[in-house]
């Protein structure tokens, strides 16, 4: 039995061996490395590797507060101060943003016949805001149509891009939308615009790659308002679109820590001003009243009346 036993052992040990000379990628001579994860923990990749966009970096004002004890005590006593999360998206898919709208899109070189048939396929996204939301749903359906066109091989007239709606001012308030996710078909170099909300389509890789390829989206009629491209009042969206980046340009100066300590403030009195109580009322002092004249005694009045009948009488008897 003690054999046995020892065979048993043998095995049980065995199992924990990483065995890095049997990959199918090592040949004889090759260095063996280091450290080889196990390949029941390897994650399948792309074919193609795709780097993606990451958080940028910090101020040292929000590195002081978002990290360290300081934002440890924050997140304690429920308070963000960490700034809006930042979103990982393939960065083979260009981000449109309000400062390279005009080169990429409107500017685009194209002759005249690639100016006719170009169509961009965009999403806007707000999975910076919602990491968990829907929005992060149809970007993981718009990735995936991108994948699938890519694998493909086929539309090379359709071109795919990002606009993050938490990012972006002009671009946004040109197209009046005031909410996301949105996808979006633009031809004639941003003149016609057709919009699409998440509910609007079937949303799978294959359905929207059907969508582009047989120009499904040419049934709806596209996007046409005074206001919109081409419209006679395009320039009040436009003005306004103007007001509100320099706005925006000025506000993301200011620190996300000091923002919401402010925004706070502000709400916190405005509410207080709301439900200030009334101040209260003094009693109202009865008024006085006019002092009437007495009255005249009643023998008085009799008297009187009775008086001047009788003094006619006697000159008229004196007259007889």
């Amino acid at each position: 039995m003690r054999p046995l036993t020892y065979a048993a052992s043998f095995l049980s040990l065995t199992g924990l061996v990483n065995a890095q000379y049997f990959s199918a990628g090592w040949t004889p001579g090759q260095a063996v490395p280091s450290q080889t994860p196990s390949p029941a923990h390897v994650p399948h990749s792309p074919s193609t590797p795709a780097t993606q966009h990451g958080p940028g970096k910090m101020s040292f004002l929000d590195n002081l507060v978002t990290v360290g004890p300081l934002g440890a005590l924050s997140s304690l006593i429920g308070l963000n101060i960490t700034g809006t999360p930042s979103a990982t998206w393939d960065e083979r898919i260009p981000l449109i943003t309000d400062e390279n709208y005009a080169e990429m899109i409107v500017n685009e070189t194209l002759t005249p016949e690639e100016e006719k048939e170009r169509v961009w396929f965009l999403i806007i996204t707000v999975t910076a805001g919602q990491p968990e939301g829907v929005s992060k749903f149809v970007d993981q359906v718009f990735d995936a149509t991108y994948n699938y066109t890519l694998e493909k091989g086929e539309l090379p007239h359709v071109r795919f891009g990002r606009i993050d709606y938490l990012n972006v001012t002009s671009i946004t308030t040109k197209w009046s939308v005031w909410s996301a996710p949105y996808l979006v078909v633009l031809k004639d170099r941003g003149q016609t615009l057709r919009f699409y909300k998440a509910g609007q389509i079937r949303l799978t890789d294959e359905i929207l790659h059907q969508f582009l390829k047989e120009e499904g989206w040419g049934i709806k009629e596209p996007w046409k308002s005074i206001y919109g491209p081409g419209g006679e009042r395009e320039y009040i969206l436009d003005y306004l679109a103007q007001f509100l980046s320099i706005v925006y340009g000025a506000l993301v100066r200011v620190p996300k820590w000091l923002m919401y300590m402010m925004s706070g403030g502000f709400a916190t009195f405005f509410i207080n001003f709301l439900h200030k109580p009334s101040p209260p009322q003094s009693a109202a002092k009865p008024a006085p009243k006019p002092v009437s004249a007495p009255a005249a005694p009643e023998h008085t009045v009799s008297s009187s009346a009775t008086d001047t009948p009788q003094k006619g009488s006697t000159k008229r008897r004196g007259k007889k």
